[in-house]
């Protein structure tokens, strides 16, 4: 059985979904532990009250990408927002680990799975489109 772009898309937003969602509820339990895992550093004070609104945040990005029917449609503002989170946080974790020299354990595989994240959501977006452009 052929797996259509849409059940792509679908899996791929779910998964980024659940991936953010569980980085979010971590970061307000502990988001000292996500910055030294990640970057390598210690944080205290005002730093561990962003962390925690960086949590949320990603909570909040998570839930509302949700996929359902109207949301893994590609194009749909859900896989957008998406694509432009794990692009954009991608860059800047790869700049941080460069530039920065920071680098906790998992700098690099996060670096790497947003990056694959964004590939593959852009990807099913762009064959959507060319399907649609296509199609009568």
């Amino acid at each position: 059985m052929s797996v259509t772009k849409f059940d792509n898309q679908g899996k791929i937003l779910a998964f980024s979904a659940v991936a953010e969602t569980g980085t979010g509820l971590i970061l307000m339990i502990d988001p000292a532990l996500v910055v030294n895992l990640l970057l390598g550093a210690e944080v205290s004070g005002m730093g561990i009250l962003l962390g925690r609104c960086f949590g949320i945040t990603l909570l909040a990005l998570g839930l509302a990408c949700w996929p359902d029917r109207s949301r893994a449609e590609a194009g749909s503002p859900a896989a957008r927002g998406m694509l432009l989170y794990n692009a954009l946080i991608a860059l800047y974790l790869a700049y941080l680990g460069t530039a920065g020299h920071f680098g906790g354990v998992l700098l690099w595989p996060a670096v790497a799975l947003h990056a694959v994240v964004a590939l593959l959501l852009g990807w099913t977006w762009r064959t959507d489109r060319r399907r649609r452009a296509t199609s009568p």
